[in-house]
C-alpha cells in the first residue's frame, strides 16, 4: 500500500493482462483513456484485449483502431469490433454475451475496464451488467462517460493522471475521433474539466474515476 495525495492507495504487485470493454467506439478512450495510456506506458508489453460491441466494418472501427493504438503505447493490443447496432444492445443480448464469454476463454486478466452499471445509456448499462456474468472473479472497474444525460455519479476508485497524461488523453480524443467533433460536449475543456474534478476528489491534479461493486483485500499481506 502507498499514498496518493491524501488518499490511501492499493497497488497490484503485477499486472500482465487487461480487458477493456466498450459498447461503442470511443467509449473506452473517453472513460478510461488516461488509465490505459498510463498503464501501457508503465508496463511495456502489457496484453490488452479490447472488445467493442458496435461500429464494426465502418469508419468508426478505423477510428477506434488508430485511437487505441495511440492510447496503448507498446502494448500487445488485440481489438475486436462487433457490428451490433448502436442503441440496440437489448435486442442483441445473446451476441454480446457470447462475445464476452469467448473473450473470457482467451484471457485471464488482472483488470477489467468497462462501463458502470449506473450509466444512463442502455448500451453502456447493458454491457456493464454482462461483465460479472463472464468475468466473475476479476477486478472490474466501471468507467464514466461524460455526456448530455447528466448521469455522472460518485466514483469510489481513482487513477491519478499526470498533467501530461490528462492533456495527452484530451489531444488523442480530438485527434482520432473526427466523427464525434460535432457534439457540443466533445472538447478538451470537458475532458480536462472532469479529470480535474476527479483529481480534486482523490488529492491529485487530474484523475479518472471508476466504480466497483466487489473487491477483496488481503490486509495480512500473505
Amino acid at each position: 500500500m502507498g499514498a496518493v495525495g491524501i488518499v490511501i492507495g492499493l497497488r497490484p504487485p503485477a499486472l500482465d493482462a487487461v480487458v477493456a470493454l466498450g459498447a461503442h467506439c470511443d467509449d473506452l478512450a473517453i472513460g478510461a483513456g488516461g488509465t490505459l495510456h498510463t498503464l501501457c506506458a508503465a508496463r511495456p508489453g502489457l496484453r490488452v484485449d479490447a472488445l467493442v460491441l458496435s461500429g464494426g466494418g465502418t469508419a468508426r472501427e478505423e477510428e477506434e483502431r488508430a485511437a487505441l493504438a495511440a492510447f496503448c503505447p507498446g502494448a500487445d493490443l488485440r481489438l475486436t469490433v462487433l457490428t451490433i447496432p448502436d442503441g440496440r444492445l437489448p435486442a442483441h443480448w445473446d451476441e454480446a454475451k457470447d462475445a464476452l464469454e469467448d473473450l473470457r476463454a482467451r484471457t485471464d486478466p488482472g483488470l477489467v475496464l468497462a462501463p458502470w452499471a449506473g450509466d444512463a445509456h442502455q448500451d453502456h448499462r447493458g454491457l456493464a451488467r454482462l461483465v460479472p456474468t463472464a468475468f466473475r472473479d476479476h477486478l472490474a472497474l466501471g468507467y464514466e462517460i461524460v455526456k448530455w444525460d447528466g448521469d455522472l455519479g460518485r466514483p469510489s476508485v481513482y487513477q491519478p493522471l499526470t498533467p501530461e497524461a490528462a492533456r495527452t488523453k484530451a489531444r488523442l480524443l480530438l485527434e482520432h475521433y473526427p466523427s464525434q467533433r460535432h457534439r457540443p460536449w466533445y472538447d478538451a475543456e470537458a475532458f480536462l474539466g472532469l479529470a480535474r474534478i476527479r483529481g480534486i476528489e482523490c488529492g491529485a491534479r487530474y484523475a479518472e474515476g471508476f466504480h466497483t461493486t466487489k473487491l477483496t483485500i488481503d490486509l495480512a499481506g500473505g
